[in-house]
């Protein structure tokens, strides 16, 4: 089970929250059955997007990232709630790309830079919130502090990391996001400088086993920091059969009796957790006649 700890400097001028987010990579890599480069695509998404979730104020609130560059795995989608609960999926799971020139795995090759990082939030409004950028890097973290600065106007500085065993299964996997928080204090921007320039990466601190409170006291260093909050987060697909029902309905009449004369069984598969649902002609018809009424 993953942790979301969120601190803030003594000032209250610097925010950063930082996760655990191991758990929900190894269960997305097991429901997707992801190459070990999608894997780390989604994984650092769902890291952030958890993160990004977790800043939503009201239960209901959710988030949804999305990222389509251009690369072979196609595009890559997060849904995350108020609490960083998320859920995931990628247009091609099974993509690959060659290994970079130190032996690591080169995710913006997989995703891409050609294309848009989107964030739509939606908070019950009668609109959602959309953000659209175009994509800085493909890195994900890059992106999505880029995605900050220009669309909310927010500094932000966001890292994210997986590791894996040798067999390709996750090790660890998690990050940190530190934003500033107006009025902006110069002194505590130096601080903040000084400390993620003498910080390891995040993927070394992930191999040493640092926990979440770790990494955003280690950001917050000489601030004051303290920790707000914590809780846990996971991988959770909400579907269900009558979700599934509600989506077939908004297909439409004409499509609906499509599949009714057909006289098959309809699959339909969920893409976040690959959960089936089968629905036979007479369940059709019956969702034909709810249409009517």
């Amino acid at each position: 089970m993953g942790k979301i700890v969120r601190t803030l400097s003594g000032d209250g001028s610097v925010l950063c929250s930082a996760i655990d987010s191991t758990d929900m990579v190894r269960e997305l890599q097991r429901l997707h059955n992801a190459t070990p480069v999608v894997t780390a695509a989604l994984g650092r998404m769902c890291t952030a997007g958890a993160i990004m979730g977790a800043l939503l104020k009201n239960e209901g609130d959710t988030l949804t990232l999305r990222i389509n560059g251009g690369g072979p795995c196609g595009t890559l989608t997060v849904v995350a709630d108020y609490r960083g609960n998320v859920k995931c999926c990628a247009g091609n799971e099974q993509a690959n790309v060659p290994l970079r020139a130190d032996g690591g795995l080169d995710v913006p090759a997989c995703v891409g830079t050609d294309g848009y990082l989107t964030v739509v939030k939606d908070m019950g409004l009668k609109e959602p919130y959309v953000g659209q950028i175009p994509l800085a890097s493909g890195n994900i973290a890059e992106d999505i502090t880029a995605y900050y600065s220009i669309s909310e106007q927010i500094p932000t500085v966001c890292a994210l990391g997986i590791v894996f065993n040798e067999d390709a299964s996750v090790k660890a996997a998690g990050g940190y996001m530190l934003q500033l928080v107006p009025p902006v204090q110069d002194s505590s921007v130096k601080v903040i400088e000084d400390n993620l320039r003498n910080m390891e990466s995040i993927t070394g601190m992930l191999e040493k086993g640092l926990k979440p409170e770790e990494l955003a006291l280690n950001a917050l260093e000489g601030l004051g920091a303290e920790v707000l909050d914590q809780w846990d987060a996971v991988y959770y697909c909400d579907c269900s059969r009558e979700r599934t029902e509600r989506i077939l309905i908004s297909l439409g009449r004409e499509e609906l009796q499509k599949l009714a004369d057909e006289g098959e069984t309809t699959e339909v598969c969920c893409h976040f957790c690959n959960k089936k649902y089968e629905f036979s002609t007479d369940d059709i018809c019956r969702l034909l006649k709810e249409q009517k009424n």
